[in-house]
C-alpha cells in the first residue's frame, strides 16, 4: 500500500489518502486538489511534487 498526505505539499491541509498504487492516489488527489484548493489543472510539476513524497505503508 502507498500513502500520501497533502500537508506534504500544502501546509496546513490534513488531507490524506491510502491506496494500492501511485496512479489511484494521484486521482483522488487530483480531485481534492480541486474542491479544496481550487486547483483544476494538474501541471507536471505539482504532479511530480505528490509522486515524490508518495511513501510506501505497509
Amino acid at each position: 500500500m502507498k500513502s500520501f498526505a497533502c500537508g506534504d505539499v500544502v501546509p496546513g491541509c490534513t488531507a490524506s489518502w491510502v491506496s494500492s498504487t501511485d496512479d489511484e492516489i494521484l486521482v483522488l488527489v487530483a480531485q481534492h486538489a480541486s474542491a479544496a484548493h481550487g486547483i483544476d489543472t494538474v501541471s507536471p510539476e505539482l504532479a511530480q511534487s505528490v509522486t515524490d513524497r508518495i511513501v510506501v505503508v505497509s
